[in-house]
């Protein structure tokens, strides 16, 4: 298994890792994305299968203890989040570049059981444009925010885990940095 072909993004809350994933998939061709599974409830604009599997908790549970999915974690203390395992194994069979956008607890679980995975942290021009992305986004409460801005702040101090570090300052640029970590 090419698992060189693995690549993991994580980052901190509201930095723009699925802006940038987005960007990246729609110009450049040969990448596909994992769906993760979550049991949060979907965002207004989010589809059931496209950009999330919305499950139950105990939907996810069984998942976990069936062996189904390659990493997992609970994210702001809240809602489980994992990657179903079936879809990378058959995309990376096929040749593909396969990326999975996930947070650092999956991305460290991904990297101890597929060394071979690049791992790519995206990291914010600064805290105040984190904390403006962030509050810009207008998803969360004020309670929802001051955990996420907790998260990541801790999430920021383990981006040395990664095997590359790419600050996005810039959608296009910072898409492009992850095509040429992935030759």
């Amino acid at each position: 298994m090419l698992t060189s072909s693995l690549i993991v993004i994580a980052g901190p809350t509201a930095v723009g890792k699925g802006t940038v994933v987005k960007y990246l998939l729609e110009h450049y061709p040969g990448f596909e994305i994992s769906i993760s599974a979550t049991t949060r409830p979907p965002r207004p604009t989010e589809v059931d299968g496209q950009d999330y599997f919305f499950v139950t908790l105990e939907q996810f549970e069984e998942m976990k203890h069936s062996g189904e999915l390659l990493e997992w974690a609970t994210v702001h203390g809240k809602h489980s989040y994992g990657t179903p395992k079936s879809p990378i194994l058959r995309a990376l069979a096929e040749g593909k570049k396969v990326i999975l956008e996930i947070d650092i607890q999956g991305a460290k679980q991904v990297k101890q059981s597929m060394p071979g995975a690049k791992t790519i942290f995206i990291a914010p021009p600064s805290w105040d444009e984190l904390v403006r992305r962030l509050e810009s986004r207008g998803t969360e409460t004020a309670d929802q925010m001051k955990i996420r801005l907790e998260t990541a702040k801790v999430e920021l101090a383990q981006q040395d885990f990664f095997d590359h570090v790419i600050t996005n300052d810039e959608v296009a640029t910072c898409a492009q940095r992850i095509v040429e970590l992935s030759q």
